[in-house]
């Protein structure tokens, strides 16, 4: 009886695991609920029940994490975007190619003359400054002579001043022009030793002798593959032209050369140039392309031109950074394969220029500088520079190495037969003017005197005119 009201009982009664789950949730409270007491509890206070209960902080678990009585929300703060106007396509390159070349918080330094036709060319002129006349800044500008690494914004007007260089390189220019020659030289020298001036400076005087001045300013633009290219039809090799860049080269020529052009008439009639009448002038030639692509054909014609026709003006082509052409471009030809350098037309007529394929029919010059800032290295240019220079010191000329790979005979035979061109330091005598001329623009402020300018013109390496520069301007204090 009792195994069968054992089993009645548990056939009648819940069964364990039902039981069990009950009992555990009679014993499991949530500790949320806590906070709430039960409305029959006795209060601690002496206060009614009711107004006790509305005085009772009540946390309800929303299923968020919940940290001292306060919901922590990870929200993100809405941030204030603050709207930047962005710059104008050629804005940023146009602000970095910025040159000033007046400053009108500098002090104006009188006493001073003006560049004259025969002034770089003077013997009396030598160790001194002159001014450059406003037309010829806006000449010299309008060629991008001026670079932004010289410090023309720190002066009233632009000086330069007249080294022996100066007068030599100007004497060689105007013999050149008598006798109808062309003039081929590559300027070389140690760095910030003044190359590029000594370019300008070589431009300033064919522009007041009116010459035909055209300057291609950074050799790198040509090669670095930022400008559009096409190939040139029927070329073998094939050969490919710029035609934005001689266009706005054509511009440049225009605004620096435009009266000298406009003074001498065509030699034969030009059927593919549609804007050239038949008794047209050497500005009609320059001005007839409206279209980058109708550069090249007008650029061509021009440079024949001046090259060919008797009786027009002499010529000056000037080049800065000529290690860039003497190398293999950043452009490519339709098999994808690197082009050289000389495969571009604009390049390749500056280097049949310069190695003498071209002669100039009326006299003129062809000058490239050297840089040491910015140049790949060429050992065909280093090699044929130094056995260049060696050769009219009367030393041993160099070879080329055996152990070295690297050579190219194109760039060896462009300019094996080029004469070179030093830049070396100035003289104290020069170094003084030109701590004079700081002196009074109001940037030197320091006593200028034979024991001041020597000592400075020793830390400048022996007068390198950039390091004179740094010495004088950067370390200089003013005298108590």
């Amino acid at each position: 009886m009792a195994s069968a009201a054992k089993c009645a009982r548990c056939l009648t009664g819940p069964t364990m695991p039902a039981l069990a789950s009950r009992m555990l949730s009679q014993r499991i409270v949530p500790l949320v609920t806590a906070y709430a007491a039960p409305a029959n509890a006795a209060s601690f206070s002496t206060t009614s029940a009711d107004a006790a209960g509305a005085n009772v902080r009540r946390v309800t678990y929303i299923g968020k994490h919940i940290r001292r009585g306060k919901i922590n929300q990870n929200a993100r703060k809405k941030r204030d975007n603050v709207k930047v106007k962005k710059p104008a396509p050629g804005e940023r390159k146009a602000f970095r190619k910025r040159i000033t070349l007046s400053n009108n918080n500098a002090l104006a330094v009188d006493g001073l003359e003006d560049a004259a036709p025969e002034t770089f060319a003077s013997e009396e002129a030598k160790g001194t400054m002159v001014a450059l006349p406003d037309q010829l800044v806006d000449q010299l500008r309008a060629l991008e002579a001026f670079k932004t690494t010289q410090c023309w914004s720190l002066f009233r007007k632009p000086h330069v001043l007249v080294r022996e260089e100066t007068v030599k390189l100007t004497k060689r220019l105007n013999t050149a022009v008598t006798e109808r020659q062309t003039l081929r030289m590559i300027l070389t020298g140690d760095k910030i030793a003044g190359k590029s001036m000594l370019l300008l400076q070589s431009m300033a005087y064919a522009l007041l002798n009116n010459w035909v001045v055209i300057n291609i300013p950074e050799a790198q633009d040509l090669t670095n593959a930022n400008t559009d290219y096409s190939p040139v039809p029927n070329t073998k090799p094939m050969q490919f032209y710029q035609p934005t860049y001689c266009f706005n080269l054509l511009q440049h020529i225009i605004k620096a050369n435009g009266p000298i052009l406009k003074q001498h008439k065509i030699s034969k009639e030009y059927p593919e140039l549609l804007h050239v009448p038949k008794d047209g002038t050497l500005f009609d030639i320059a001005n007839s392309a409206k279209e980058p692509e109708f550069a090249w054909p007008a650029f061509q014609a021009l440079w024949s031109e001046l090259t060919t026709a008797p009786g027009g003006p002499p010529v000056f082509l000037g080049l800065d950074g000529l290690s860039h052409i003497m190398k293999v471009s950043a452009y490519r030809d339709p098999t994808f394969n690197l082009v050289h350098s000389h495969d571009l037309s604009l390049v390749r007529l500056f280097v049949d220029a310069l190695s003498g394929k071209t002669p100039l029919a009326n006299g003129g010059a062809i000058i490239a500088a050297t840089s040491r800032n910015n140049a790949p290295r060429s050992l065909s240019l280093d090699l044929a520079l130094a056995q260049t220079a060696a050769a009219a010191r009367n030393e041993f000329v160099p070879t080329p190495d055996p152990y070295k790979k690297g050579y190219d005979d194109r760039v060896y035979e462009s300019v094996r037969n080029v004469e070179t061109f030093n830049v070396s330091g100035i003289s104290r005598e020069e170094a003084r003017a030109v701590m004079e001329y700081w002196a009074a623009s109001g940037l030197l402020r320091a006593r200028v005197d034979a024991t001041s300018v020597s000592e400075k013109w020793t830390i400048a390496g022996g007068g390198i005119l950039g390091e004179l520069e740094r010495a004088s301007l950067l370390n200089s204090r003013v005298l108590q």
